[in-house]
């Protein structure tokens, strides 16, 4: 498996809030995590380098032998519950702090298989030679409103509440995240994303970078600076990972 981490402030912004961070331990198991502080609230970055730090932790010390996907999924669960309970309980401790919160997204990855767990609007894209994907589902208002019929998926796209979520880790004592499985095939890739790139690039555009004959590290690279070309309004985080044995 090949990867490359990118997270940039983009064009507007004075203060990068997104985190994300690759990690693998010595039994071979890896973990991909995304967090986006959120925006108009105090301390989005010290929300989401919280969400990064603390999963990050519970990963690398976790007992993970012979464990089932179920047993993951539950130690998943409860990892995110306490590390909202955390924040939470952080932002009510300090007041500079406080209303804060981040999307968050982890993906366990056991060698072609891929737990996802999801909070907000970060997202999660599945690509191969002839298909994309959108695996994740935000937790936004537009949703809700795509759900009850109240307004079709191509109004979804440029309603002026586009960004409004309704779910974030850290602004409530209690949380109940999403989960996804996958299993990559080889020559696919998953595209972990804030909404600074989901929001300015089309998925043709990502299509067109990511099956692009070039190094994955470029591929990364490429993605950002499109989303910036396109306006860069908002911080830029991505992990792309690539399911082959060999660099493009």
């Amino acid at each position: 498996m090949k990867f490359t981490v990118e997270s940039d402030v983009g064009r507007k912004r004075v203060v990068n809030e997104d985190r994300a961070a690759f990690l693998e331990r010595p039994d071979s198991l890896k973990l991909a995590l995304l967090a986006d502080g959120m925006g108009g609230h105090n301390a989005g970055d010290v929300a989401s380098e919280m969400a990064i730090q603390e999963m990050s932790n519970y990963f690398l010390q976790a007992e993970f032998q012979n464990a089932t996907v179920e047993e993951k999924r539950k130690w998943m669960q409860e990892a995110i519950s306490n590390i909202n309970k955390k924040i939470y309980n952080y932002s009510l401790e300090h007041e500079n702090c406080k209303g804060m919160g981040t999307t968050f997204i982890a993906v366990l990855i056991d060698h072609n298989h891929c737990l996802i767990g999801h909070i907000g609007d970060s997202r999660v894209y599945h690509f191969t030679s002839t298909s994309v994907d959108l695996i994740t589902r935000d937790h936004s208002y537009v949703n809700i409103l795509v759900d009850s019929g109240e307004i079709s998926e191509e109004e979804a796209q440029n309603h002026p509440q586009k960004n409004f979520i309704v779910k974030a880790l850290g602004t409530e004592p209690t949380i109940e995240p999403d989960f996804y499985e996958l299993t990559l095939k080889e020559y696919s890739y998953l595209l972990i994303c804030s909404d600074g790139l989901s929001n300015k690039i089309s998925t043709e555009e990502m299509a067109a970078i990511i099956t692009y004959p070039m190094p994955i590290a470029e591929k990364g690279r490429k993605l950002v600076q499109l989303a910036n070309d396109s306006g860069g309004e908002d911080n830029i985080s991505l992990i792309l990972l690539m399911m082959t044995e060999e660099e493009v």
